[in-house]
């Protein structure tokens, strides 16, 4: 995995942490991609959580909300298995409508606080997908509510109680990647991790699910060799 400007190799992810919260907007966002990620952690002995801020109730074209929840919910619980994920927190806001808010941002920080993870993970909060296609608004709002959230959590005047600033970095995944983590011993548990959520993607797709989970989780990785690697953006 290069940089896309130079062809440099781009730097490994230092290895100096013990614990992880993932952050984002709906279930299944943990396993576009992330998941290979989650599961070498956890595998390394990483304590590694995910933080949800809707259960996904908009997100089955044809299913009635309530039940869509319930299912979503269920699917995200089993693609946690997968990846060895014990802590998976849903924060209850209506998909497809989260915003912005003072709210959401003492929500995510009282979260950061209660699970005090060394590195915050985020998908893709940027306008755009590559400068191609818009992003949702769900994953911008929840993306920039959750660095502000960062630093939140750390001011006891902004969210009351006892503060944590011991958050090193945020990592950014689907945006132009500055740090690579080797993910090779995580691969084929992200792709079972995908595959979980079932009706999710049968409805995306005839294709068979297991294959839509293969083809999507190749599709984030660059190998050398035998050896996969993910790339992040990495701040801090």
């Amino acid at each position: 995995m290069t940089d896309a400007q130079s062809g440099a190799p781009l730097p490994d992810l230092p290895d100096d942490f013990s614990s992880v919260l993932v952050i984002v907007a709906h279930p299944d966002d943990p396993e576009y991609g992330i998941g290979s990620a989650a599961a070498t952690w956890t595998r390394a002995g990483k304590r590694v959580g995910y933080l949800l801020a809707s259960r996904g109730e908009a997100g089955i074209e044809g299913m009635d909300p309530a039940e869509s929840a319930v299912v979503r919910t269920r699917e995200q619980e089993a693609a946690c298995k997968e990846v060895g994920v014990e802590s998976l927190v849903f924060l209850d806001e209506p998909d497809g409508r989260i915003l912005e808010t003072p709210e959401l941002r003492t929500s995510i920080a009282r979260e950061i606080r209660r699970f005090q993870p060394d590195i915050v993970v985020l998908l893709n909060f940027q306008q755009t997908w590559g400068g191609r296609f818009f992003n949702s608004a769900d994953h911008r709002n929840l993306g920039q509510a959750a660095v502000d959230a960062v630093a939140d959590a750390a001011n006891e005047w902004i969210v009351p109680g006892a503060r944590y600033d011991k958050v090193s970095r945020i990592l950014e995944f689907g945006a132009h990647p500055t740090h690579r983590i080797d993910v090779t011993d995580g691969v084929e548990a992200a792709v079972a991790s995908l595959a979980c959520h079932r009706e999710y993607l049968a409805a995306l797709s005839d294709d068979p699910v297991e294959d839509q989970a293969r083809a999507q989780i190749d599709s984030t990785l660059t190998w050398e060799g035998d050896r996969a690697h993910l790339g992040f953006r990495v701040y801090g």
